[in-house]
């Protein structure tokens, strides 16, 4: 097989493969790694492929790509990332279905707590639905301990504060409160929107700020007279959930900057959790790179 074919086969599985691989590490720019570490393994093993094994035999180099990777960070906490709901709509019909509950940042923060192996078969069966053979297949297991590995996992997995978020009501209607909370330094109205037990992470930390009254400091240094200065908020959505985009316009300066990425998990019509991320991923999102008074 000659490398343009090659690259033909393996590049409709590469979203696919980069979403398997960001669910494992909990990182988008890792994911970017591993993608092409698995795409270099394969090239390297190009004669080991049967036609119609190709994309099990990817997946097989993908997850165990991961797993050498996760090894390798020995102590360091994962640095978890959102994903662009632009690029999950990359995916084609015939490809995986990325289910909200599956791809969430709550979701993702939970697994991260698994060990390597009872990560990627769990993600193997319940998310992408493979059977017990084929997941021991994969991960050169026997069934039985596939199967036992799949049941610890679940037990963990329970045992977590994680449970699946079904949207209800008019979440972009939220969301646009939220932003206007914001723009006019509202702290009632914002409060009025958030559950009281309101749980406020920023990765890598697991979290900061947990109840309402424990984010009163934070009010004044984004509000205050003496605070950071004006913002200006634009909606998106990553992981299959709402989230703002927030620029800042500090004192002095002109135009508003981009700032962090806050993404919202609400339920029952109010926020109950808020990942706070900086602003690396702008780009991914095609955010504009500064705003005008006019935004």
């Amino acid at each position: 097989m000659d490398r343009d074919t090659f690259s033909e086969l393996t590049a409709r599985h590469r979203r696919e493969l980069h979403v398997h691989c960001y669910r494992l590490l909990g990182s988008f720019e890792d994911a970017d790694d591993l993608v092409q570490e698995t795409f270099l393994r394969a090239w390297r093993a190009r004669a080991e492929v049967r036609d119609d094994g190709l994309r099990a035999w990817l997946y097989k180099i993908a997850t165990n790509a991961c797993l050498d990777a996760i090894r390798s960070r020995k102590r360091r906490a994962p640095y978890l990332q959102p994903y662009p709901d632009t690029l999950l709509d990359e995916l084609s019909p015939d490809q995986v279905v990325v289910e909200r509950e599956s791809i969430e940042l709550a979701f993702l923060a939970a697994i991260q707590l698994l060990p390597p192996r009872q990560r990627a078969v769990l993600l193997l069966r319940d998310v992408l639905d493979w059977s017990a053979a084929e997941t021991a297949r994969l991960l050169d297991l026997t069934v039985p301990a596939a199967n036992s590995a799949l049941q610890r996992a679940r037990t963990t997995l329970r045992g977590t504060q994680w449970t699946p978020a079904k949207p209800s009501g008019d979440e972009q209607a939220l969301l646009a409160d939220m932003i206007e909370a914001h723009h006019h330094a509202d702290v009632d109205h914002f409060v009025r929107l958030v559950r009281e037990d309101i749980r406020v992470h920023m990765p890598p930390e697991p979290l900061r700020y947990q109840g309402v009254e424990s984010m009163r400091p934070l009010f004044d240094i984004a509000f205050g007279p003496e605070g950071m200065g004006d913002w200006r908020l634009l909606p998106t959505s990553v992981n299959r959930t709402p989230a703002a985009a927030s620029y800042l316009r500090r004192p002095g300066e002109v135009g508003f900057r981009p700032f962090k990425l806050d993404v919202f998990r609400m339920v029952d019509g109010l926020v109950t959790q808020i990942h706070v991320f900086d602003a690396r991923m702008f780009d991914d999102l095609g955010l504009p790179k500064e705003l005008g008074d006019d935004a």
